[in-house]
């Protein structure tokens, strides 16, 4: 029997029902996944009861009993870009995510995650991200390493008491005035998976910065205020200058199911975080190690 895959399982409390074994119920739950797939997942161990010991395929079904699967893709895909881990200590580990690794397992990506990676790589089954960014963005992802004090750093994002600061290739924009703040309201638009400006009181809010004139390119300085997804990406492009390698804004050219670019990585960049510590009261910051390209002439 092989060790479990280094993931966090899901977790299922079986619903009522007349099945006779835990198999059975799993089968009709998830009638997207054959029988032999599960079959298979319980002879390599991964499917657990509430006390991680392996479930078989003659298990007696129990309305209630916890189970704990590990999801697979069959044929996963391996992204050819390596992680880098900057800080470790008892509470955190800050990581660089590369271009097109997503943080946490989701979809097609199970192994193939940065959450996966650093428990493999760490030998940590606790990991668990603080917060997350864009599978195309690039930069700092911070994670908690202990549940005891998983709450205290949690509550750093929850409560705005950290400071981020990102970094964008973009289209130049000289007839603004910098640094401006862009504040509008975002919500859910066409096709599922984007973002659009809307009528209302702002629920968004990015100060933006210009660090470098390149001609036609600028790299700009972006500090959201707040967190909505695709925030920074929408914010850019509604000005006129859609991140550079951006294929879902302003216009939709990229869909998520197309292979991905590697040549062509979103420039878009989570540079730094800055924040005091909850446990010890010092100021931290850390600074991504990674650098964003320029187009080339």
């Amino acid at each position: 029997m092989s060790n479990p895959p280094a993931v966090r399982p899901s977790i299922l409390h079986l619903p009522a029902g007349d099945w006779a074994t835990v198999l059975d119920c799993l089968c009709a739950r998830f009638p997207a996944i054959d029988r032999d797939t599960w079959l298979a997942r319980m002879a390599r161990g991964r499917v657990l009861d509430g006390e991680g010991r392996a479930l078989g395929p003659a298990h007696p079904y129990r309305e209630g009993l916890r189970v704990q699967y590990f999801r697979e893709v069959a044929d996963e895909t391996p992204i050819p870009f390596e992680e880098g881990v900057l800080h470790v200590d008892e509470h955190l580990v800050v990581a660089d995510k590369p271009h097109f690794l997503p943080v946490m397992p989701a979809g097609e990506y199970v192994e193939q995650t940065l959450q996966a990676r650093l428990m493999r790589r760490l030998g940590n089954p606790h990991l668990v991200p603080l917060h997350r960014i864009d599978r195309h963005t690039a930069g700092l992802v911070l994670f908690s390493a202990n549940p005891a004090s998983r709450g205290r750093y949690q509550a750093l994002f929850r409560e705005r008491r950290i400071a981020k600061r990102y970094e964008a290739i973009a289209p130049a924009l000289p007839d603004l005035v910098f640094p401006l703040t862009r504040a509008t309201r975002l919500a859910p638009g066409e096709p599922f998976f984007r973002m659009q400006e809307v009528a209302g009181e702002a629920n968004t809010e990015t100060r933006i910065e210009v660090l470098e004139r390149r001609g036609p390119w600028w790299r700009y300085a972006l500090f959201p205020v707040t967190g909505k997804k695709h925030q920074l990406r929408v914010h850019l492009a509604a000005l006129g200058a859609p991140i550079c390698h951006d294929g879902f804004y302003p216009e939709l050219r990229d869909r998520p199911e197309d292979p991905d670019d590697y040549a062509r990585p979103l420039q878009l960049l989570a540079r730094e975080l800055a924040f005091v510590d909850p446990l010890s009261g010092a100021p931290r910051q850390f600074v991504s190690r990674l650098q964003l390209r320029f187009p080339e002439a």
